[in-house]
């Protein structure tokens, strides 16, 4: 459809990918979102839900031209891509973004060399034929055309971080991760960034009483995200970067106690999508 745009939960876990029986319900993948808009695909993050996500372009030959955004390079958030087919085909065309680098000593060339390289893995970066590289810094925009434009914000995260706010046809969805509530002028610009947000997917890795031994480590509470859907009059809040400690009955807890302090609010899980 010329019109449509959704997202769609690839791998929602933070750190560390987490199979089990404990996690079937929402999946134990890491960070990966599918976006599509109109006739333009957006991807954010490349964590181990991109292997299955590019398996099946693949095999359904439609991986083709499209855009991945990085909200930053800590593994879990890249650590698919080694394993993401479309990005070894010749005849595809990925444009990698970046733009959370904090020092300009790193580039997402360099990162990406790091993860690909002998002895950690077997193939070089050199291999991933389809894939380009862009840099950007965070607070700029980004314009795809076809009435999708992407602005960015820097985000509170050790080694940077960078969120967006996706528009389209007069729809919004915004991804907030990874992100820690407490740095004063983050915080003061992040109600005006996400609202009046149609999705707004955030950082929920911890609960407020959990967050106290955390601090410092890069990570929000599923409270902040309801507090920040209040003040920016978000939509829908969707609670992501789950604990990998965290199991489907406890995430069930989670999304009941959310759901009563704002109604409507979703627990991120594999294979959910979301239509503005």
């Amino acid at each position: 459809m010329v019109d449509e745009f959704w997202v769609k939960f690839w791998g929602v876990r933070g750190s560390t990918p987490t199979p089990g029986e404990s996690t079937l319900r929402y999946g134990g993948e890491t960070s990966c979102l599918e976006i599509r808009a109109g006739a333009s695909r957006l991807l954010v993050d490349c964590g181990s839900g991109a292997r299955n996500l590019g398996l099946g372009m693949c095999q359904q030959k439609t991986a083709g031209d499209f855009d991945l955004l990085l909200t930053h390079t800590h593994l879990d958030h890249i650590c698919g891509l080694p394993f993401f087919w479309p990005a070894f085909d010749p005849n595809s065309a990925i444009r990698a973004w970046a733009g959370h680098f904090e020092d300009d000593a790193f580039t997402l060339p360099d990162i990406v060399s790091r993860i690909m390289s002998p002895p950690v893995f077997p193939l070089s970066a050199k291999t991933l034929k389809a894939l380009s590289f862009n840099d950007f810094k965070a607070g700029e925009d980004l314009s795809f055309g076809k009435g999708l434009s992407v602005r960015t914000m820097r985000l509170n995260h050790p080694g940077g971080a960078c969120g967006y706010r996706i528009e389209y046809g007069g729809k919004v969805i915004c991804v907030i991760t990874d992100h820690e509530h407490g740095n004063a002028d983050i915080d003061a610009k992040l109600p005006a960034f996400v609202q009046g947000a149609d999705v707004m997917v955030y950082d929920a890795m911890y609960t407020d009483a959990e967050y106290e031994t955390y601090i410092g480590w890069g990570h929000s509470t599923w409270q902040k995200a309801v507090e920040l859907a209040k003040a920016a009059n978000v939509k829908v809040p969707v609670l992501f970067h789950h604990d990998p400690r965290r199991t489907d009955d406890e995430l069930d807890e989670i999304g009941r106690e959310a759901d009563k302090a704002y109604p409507g609010t979703l627990v991120a899980r594999e294979g959910l999508v979301l239509i503005p």
